[in-house]
């Protein structure tokens, strides 16, 4: 047998087999991990025609969705700061939630059937993430009609806010709330994202 005949010998083969094992490594430990209760969060990314997303989970349900533009490792850092520092990078953990992204940007999907983790909002912006799952596919509303469902009409730019801080983007749809005037108004995952989730909602 040769040397190109000899897999030992070839290094393709050899650093192939490295990540193999390394992954099979990972496997290990996100499970051993997970059953001895040392795994808060899990985390992964998918490409969306938005750009991609970082998917962040812990046992109660998806507690972060993140645009690039955030900066993924800026949101790392902070979930390890307000959840817990035993992060690890997700097995299959995600894969429910990736493929109902698929299946919303495939037009497949119009709601997501997904446990949430709403831990990282609280009071009246909490308030306002429960009202905007309300608001429906292919549907908008105001900033001003948004506060009133809130309860606190006047509370506009707290509206705002809330839609410029909200954790779970695209799934907790901040997206569907625009301006009185018309206006698409800001957005977490910036201008050009907004405009085509609206579009592939049919809302513009």
């Amino acid at each position: 047998m040769t040397g190109q005949d000899n897999p030992e010998s070839d290094p393709f083969a050899t650093v192939l087999g490295a990540e193999v094992d390394l992954s099979r490594l990972r496997l290990r430990l996100l499970a051993e991990a997970e059953r001895d209760g040392l795994l808060d969060v899990v985390y992964r990314t998918v490409d969306a025609p938005v750009g991609r997303l970082l998917l962040a989970a812990t046992r109660r349900g998806l507690v972060r969705v993140a645009y690039e533009v955030e900066g993924h490792d800026t949101v790392l850092a902070t979930l390890a700061e307000r959840i817990s520092p035993r992060l690890l990078k997700a097995g299959s953990q995600l894969d429910a939630v990736a493929g109902q992204l698929d299946d919303y940007f495939s037009r497949v999907r119009s709601r997501f059937d997904v446990d949430l983790d709403l831990r990282l909002a609280s009071r009246f912006r909490l308030t306002v993430l429960e009202h905007l799952r309300e608001i429906p596919y292919g549907g908008t509303a105001s900033y001003a009609a948004v506060a009133a469902l809130a309860g606190s009409p006047r509370a506009v730019r707290a509206v705002g806010t809330a839609c410029a801080t909200n954790p779970l983007p695209v799934v907790v749809p901040c997206h569907r709330v625009v301006r009185s005037d018309g206006g698409i108004g800001r957005y977490v995952g910036g201008d050009d994202a907004k405009r085509t989730l609206l579009r592939l909602e049919g809302a513009i």
